[in-house]
């Protein structure tokens, strides 16, 4: 297979002279880890969800409050004389100051003890949820890298098929001048010529847009990516058991766990709504001092202890609204589980049949290289002696780049299923990278666009 690769490697024009060598697919997960807006938004959310048991905790420590005021009064009083029947006025401008410390312990209430309990699941699913962000990372740079590699092979194809083409149209001229071809042939061959070419624009401006794609992940950098090698090891997947993958997705995948926090934070969040029911406990202890500068005022110091019992009895009916409330929350988080669940079975299955089919689709596509380009001679030894024509070399030219494209495309696809299997089960991580990036040629590389 290593030899067909090459030959084919020559005729696609896939070669590069290696002056440098091109970036491996770890070189660029590595840029991606760095550059990705989608990752550094997980990373942040996950720090966000952190502070929640901090904050949590503190509803359970106690409060230290210091509370100052300073008033400025003028007070104008009238009334009857306390000798006389004369009415007595009173003007008294004066100041006054305040200043109270307190500190306030929380003795019981039950909601903020669930609260705590509850942003354990919180900052466990931010955890999952980050995890995930991390392997999907490796997904979409695993595919944006051999979408690229799809593309340029795509084009290899086109231009190979472009000069082909060329080549055609050159000998039914030559023959049409010499006659031994009708007008038909020249023509047949000059559409088929323009066709290549045409083909040829699109599949460069995919292969632009591919690359686009792929700066989207690791940012606006030039630089060349390594091409799949010729030796491919085509191995089954380990162990060879559906049911053995599947059971390991619903217990590993990093989605599932995210959505079963999610749904155990709703099932408490049912608790804490109905907590509004039960009472409250609070102790606070303080001294106050005021000073005031009125003629008859007083200056106080006052120490105080207070316990406080808060018993909610009738708020409006919003407790019961949002208990229930919160029940259909919670019953929402389940089916939400249930729904990665069944993605993730979903998921799983197909990978690991598409590993499957993979392996079987490269042998074929292998096989149909070799018999392309023997049915493409045997046309043109046709084509000498005069039992075929023109349009039959054509076809067998368009079929034999065909051939070669599709068995190039399976190749990413047998690399691309193994990837989204380990990504169902949650398995996958540089480690499992390093082993597909051995399979790269760094010395055959595809440059990036010139714009």
């Amino acid at each position: 297979m290593r030899m067909v690769f090459y030959a084919l490697s020559a005729a696609l024009g896939l070669g590069f002279a290696a002056s440098a060598w091109g970036e491996d697919l770890i070189r660029i997960y590595d840029l991606a880890v760095r550059s990705d807006p989608i990752l550094k938004e997980a990373e942040q959310t996950l720090y966000s969800r952190r502070e929640v048991k901090p904050q949590t905790r503190a509803l359970l420590l106690p409060n230290f409050d210091l509370t100052a005021k300073a008033q400025y009064q003028r007070d104008e009083t009238s009334g009857p004389s306390l000798f006389g029947t004369s009415a007595s006025r009173r003007n008294d401008t004066y100041g006054s100051q305040s200043l109270t410390a307190a500190v306030t312990q929380s003795v019981y209430d039950r909601a903020n003890w669930i609260r705590l309990e509850q942003s354990d699941n919180t900052i466990a699913a931010a955890e999952a949820e980050y995890r995930n962000a991390r392997i999907e990372l490796m997904v979409r740079t695993t595919i944006a890298y051999f979408d690229v590699l799809r593309a340029a092979d795509a084009v290899g194809v086109q231009a190979a098929l472009q000069r082909a083409n060329e080549r055609q149209l050159e000998q039914s001229r030559q023959r049409f001048d010499v006659g031994l071809v009708a007008i038909t042939d020249v023509n047949e061959s000059q559409a088929a010529y323009d066709r290549s070419r045409a083909d040829l624009i699109g599949a460069e401006h995919t292969l632009n847009n591919q690359w686009e794609a792929l700066r989207r992940i690791i940012g606006p950098v030039s630089l060349p990516l390594a091409r799949l090698g010729a030796w491919l090891p085509l191995k089954l997947p380990q162990p060879n058991d559906i049911d053995a993958w599947a059971d390991a997705a619903v217990k590993n995948n990093y989605g599932v766990i995210a959505a079963l926090e999610a749904s155990r934070s709703a099932q408490k969040q049912i608790e804490i709504e109905r907590s509004g029911r039960f009472p409250t406990f609070g102790l606070q202890a303080g001294y106050d001092l005021a000073r005031t500068g009125a003629e008859f005022g007083t200056d106080r110091d006052t120490g105080f202890v207070a316990l406080t019992m808060r018993l909610p009895l009738y708020q409006g009916g919003s407790v019961t609204s949002r208990t229930r409330q919160a029940g259909y929350d919670f019953r929402a988080a389940q089916d939400r589980l249930d729904q990665a669940r069944r993605q993730v079975l979903n998921a799983v299955k197909d990978a690991f049949l598409g590993v499957i089919s993979n392996i079987s689709d490269v042998q074929a596509r292998h096989a149909a290289v070799v018999s392309a380009h023997s049915a493409l001679e045997s046309t043109q030894a046709g084509l000498e002696v005069g039992t075929r024509t023109q349009v039959d070399v054509l076809n067998a030219q368009q079929r034999l780049f065909q051939a070669e494209f599709d068995y190039l495309s399976a190749r990413y696809d047998y690399i691309v299923n193994g990837v989204l299997l380990h990504q169902a089960t949650s398995t996958l991580s540089r480690d499992v990278l390093v082993k597909s990036n051995a399979w790269l040629d760094p010395e055959d590389r595809i440059p990036p666009p010139s714009y």
